[in-house]
């Protein structure tokens, strides 16, 4: 767990640097001349610290080099869930809405006692199953760019080429606020549990597998 977590964390982060230098090729979203897709990003240019590659050429390969180790990390997880039985305690149901509403009241203050749960509650399953859901789409949103002429299918299913750059680019700005709620939820909620991720120790014992 803690091995596909930094890996995700530093293989991301290099992959949303180099998709930054990417958009900056062409920073709009639709063909020269229109029509374009809304965004408040068109011409953007982001400062160079963010950016990785440092042009067109290189952003691409540092792209593609670390789409490997992201999907294979993601996979792994994933089979790491689905072998211990994780995967039944993080799934969202339809039965988790009522509860998913709850939470969301008690963590806006409308709420005053914090509502029941299991090992996770509906919100973190919420985020869990859909940040799966992303990853999927980013991944294919991914191939829809990459090979728009092999995957033609794919890249006509997301609305061509102009709108699956436009999905690609918004799932990632998804992930980057799933990845800040998620840093300021654990020093707010479980503090123990970033020391946890880097020392591998729970407050003070080794981490249980329950």
């Amino acid at each position: 767990m803690r091995l596909t977590h930094w890996v995700t964390v530093l293989t991301l982060a290099g992959m949303i640097a180099s998709g930054l230098q990417i958009y900056e090729a062409y920073a709009r979203f639709g063909s020269r001349g229109g029509p374009f897709f809304p965004s408040p990003f068109d011409d953007a240019h982001f400062p160079a610290w963010s950016r990785l590659g440092g042009w067109l050429a290189g952003a691409l390969n540092w792209h593609f080099a670390l789409m490997w180790p992201l999907v294979t990390v993601g996979l792994l997880y994933l089979g790491y869930l689905v072998r211990n039985g994780e995967w039944r305690a993080l799934l969202f149901r339809p039965r988790d809405v009522r509860g998913a509403i709850a939470m969301a009241k008690y963590y806006l203050r409308l709420r005053k006692d914090h509502p029941p749960q299991g090992k996770h509650n509906p919100l973190q399953k919420l985020a869990y199953t859909s940040i799966y859901f992303l990853g999927v789409l980013a991944v294919l949103t991914g191939l829809a760019i990459y090979k728009p002429l092999q995957f033609g299918w794919l890249t006509a299913l997301f609305g061509g080429f102009q709108a699956a750059r436009y999905w690609h680019f918004w799932i990632v700005w998804i992930f980057v606020g799933f990845t800040i709620t998620h840093v300021i939820l654990v020093f707010a909620v479980d503090p123990a549990s970033l020391r946890a991720m880097i020392t591998g120790w729970y407050r003070g014992r080794f981490p249980s597998r329950d």
